[in-house]
């Protein structure tokens, strides 16, 4: 039987009492079933108070279990934004060297552009000037032809 049982019976045992005559707040109660009732008391609250104890160190327990895997997780959150920042600047930092080899490629595409096309522009010049040369001496050999055949 459970303390609050026990309880119960010894409040049922107090409202059954007989009013004591010419006393309106005393009663006769059954003296032996209240030792009774108060030595079960006796009997079962120790086991009471150790179920207690046990629950408040079950609680304590269940409590410092928590906090520990609060922890790990925690502990284990910081671990992975650590990872997802590091993998964050890693990307960060090839994009930028990306563009900047994509910049450097476009300067040298242009440099090579403009030197490609001074070079040609010399060299088709000197073509020229070598073709004008040629032909005013093929015009000076065909004159000459011309003279000769006068003569």
């Amino acid at each position: 039987m459970t303390i609050d049982e026990i309880l119960e019976l010894m409040d049922d045992l107090l409202d059954k009492a007989v009013s004591v005559p010419l006393s309106k707040k005393k009663s006769m109660v059954d003296t032996e079933k209240m030792r009774e009732y108060i030595d079960s008391i006796r009997y079962n609250l120790p086991s009471e108070i150790k179920k207690a104890k046990q629950m408040v160190a079950d609680r304590s327990s269940i409590i410092t279990e928590a906090n520990a895997k609060a922890e790990e997780i925690i502990k284990r959150a910081e671990e992975r934004a650590k990872v997802i920042v590091s993998n964050e600047e890693i990307v960060k930092k090839s994009r930028e060297t990306a563009e900047e080899m994509l910049t450097q490629a476009k300067k040298m595409d242009s440099e090579i552009r403009a030197a490609m096309s001074a070079r040609m522009d010399k060299l088709l010049d000197e073509t020229e000037k070598l073709l004008v040369k040629n032909l005013s001496e093929v015009r000076g050999t065909r004159a000459a032809l011309k003279e000769a055949e006068k003569k």
